[in-house]
């Protein structure tokens, strides 16, 4: 799909770019070229993020980079810009940015900082769970990386409740699955897939149902066994769940 900028969006764009690089009116009306001090140039894009002006912020960050690409400013003004690319909701380019940094800083105090705006920005893009889970599966691996590089920081307090938030999410796509398999009747397919919640995503909020299922669609093929086992593993542990109740009036229906 092909996207047209509006004059007015365009005109925005350009007199942002004046105020950030410094570009002045040359005799023929073209713009020319002028460099700033690092420190001025730091403190325009500063501006731009200490207002919200996201895009434009970025921008400034970039070209301080670029300007000054050896400068202690640079450093710093790369992570600003993925962190403004973040809040802009540009998140591929706040991931480029960061991984970027990353690439050039590994050992940076900030280096965290950097992980958790990529783990972040991979989140933020989780799909509803009837559509591809790519991101929720680099989020997952975003975070895991904090936690795994920088175990005692803040971020990586946060990134563990957002990784249990991402394998509730994980759980949930298989149970979608599962329960589509269940319902055009191909039900080894569906206890294959509530089978992965039970053994990859126990703690999540799925496990009761999943184990249900599991004892439904043993009943359905006549497999009355596994279905009581199932119904066992369920009651033990889910005693009080609404699942484990539709389980035992299910296989009590089914023994009488």
């Amino acid at each position: 799909m092909n996207f047209r900028l509006s004059k007015a969006f365009i005109k925005n764009i350009s007199v942002a770019l004046v105020a950030i690089i410094g570009l002045s009116a040359c005799g023929g009306g073209t713009l020319q070229y002028r460099d700033l001090p690092v420190e001025q140039l730091y403190v325009e894009a500063q501006k731009y993020s200490d207002r919200g002006q996201w895009k434009f912020a970025a921008v400034a960050f970039d070209e301080v980079e670029r300007q000054h690409p050896y400068s202690v400013w640079a450093t710093r003004s790369k992570l600003m810009s993925a962190y403004a690319h973040y809040m802009a909701n540009n998140y591929e380019d706040a991931i480029l940015t960061a991984q970027r940094y990353l690439a050039l800083h590994p050992g940076n105090k900030n280096a965290a900082y950097a992980r958790y705006i990529v783990a972040q920005s991979y989140y933020e893009q989780i799909a509803d769970v009837r559509r591809d889970q790519m991101n929720t599966e680099l989020a997952l691996f975003s975070f895991n990386e904090v936690i795994r590089l920088h175990p005692d920081s803040d971020y990586a307090k946060d990134a563990r409740v957002k990784i249990e938030l991402t394998l509730d999410h994980l759980a949930g796509k298989q149970m979608e699955i599962g329960r589509f398999y269940q319902s055009t009747g191909d039900f080894f397919a569906a206890i294959g897939r509530f089978n992965n919640v039970v053994d990859e995503y126990e703690t999540t909020s799925h496990t009761a149902e999943a184990l249900h299922r599991i004892t439904e669609a043993y009943l359905a093929l006549g497999i009355v066994i596994e279905a009581r086992k199932s119904a066992e593993v369920l009651a033990l542990n889910y005693p009080d769940s609404e699942w484990n109740g539709y389980s035992q009036n299910l296989l009590q229906r089914y023994s009488n």
